[in-house]
């Protein structure tokens, strides 16, 4: 009679530990980075979206186009529009940025990455969790807001979008 409430227990705290595990190893990642010059393909799970990955349909998401004028260098949109989100940038060069959001309830890491193509004019995007399986579309609504943010700074420092 007395063993339920100690096998409760025992789950109850082995349940916090792998909590606390999956917590800290989202914290000692890093952003994927470029494969290729290109941003890395999202893993088989469903918590990434990636404006180059074209292996299926459930990660692919549409880039953004390049603005047609700005008198302010894309870059600086950019880092602007992270801010705004409360992303912390941790990487930046000319064509790429990488930047960490941290869940408020967990605290858990989540990358997202930028990069320019001045060629095709456009500007890709891949945000990804770092642990975890599904991450109940957080990554695509972290993007379309990441999109919206970049247009109304955009034409607040006087630039114009291309027709999309």
């Amino acid at each position: 009679m007395k063993t339920a409430p100690i096998i409760s227990t025992a789950l109850i705290a082995l349940f916090v530990i792998m909590l606390l595990v999956i917590i800290v190893m989202s914290k000692v990642g890093k952003a994927a980075g470029l494969t290729g010059g290109i941003l890395s393909q999202c893993p088989d799970k469903p918590n990434c979206v990636c404006s180059e990955d074209t292996h299926d349909g459930r990660h692919s998401i549409t880039p953004l186009a390049f603005p047609q004028k700005t008198p302010v260098h894309i870059v600086t949109l950019l880092k602007q529009s992270i801010e705004e989100m409360g992303g912390d940038l941790q990487q930046e060069n000319e064509n790429y940025l990488a930047a960490e959001f941290t869940s408020k309830l967990l605290r858990f890491v989540d990358d997202l990455e930028i990069r320019i193509d001045q060629s095709e004019k456009v500007i890709h995007i891949r945000s990804a969790s770092r642990v975890g399986y599904s991450d109940l579309g957080v990554n695509r609504k972290r993007v379309e807001l990441l999109k919206d943010i970049f247009r109304r700074n955009v034409l607040k420092v006087g630039g114009r979008m291309e027709d999309s």
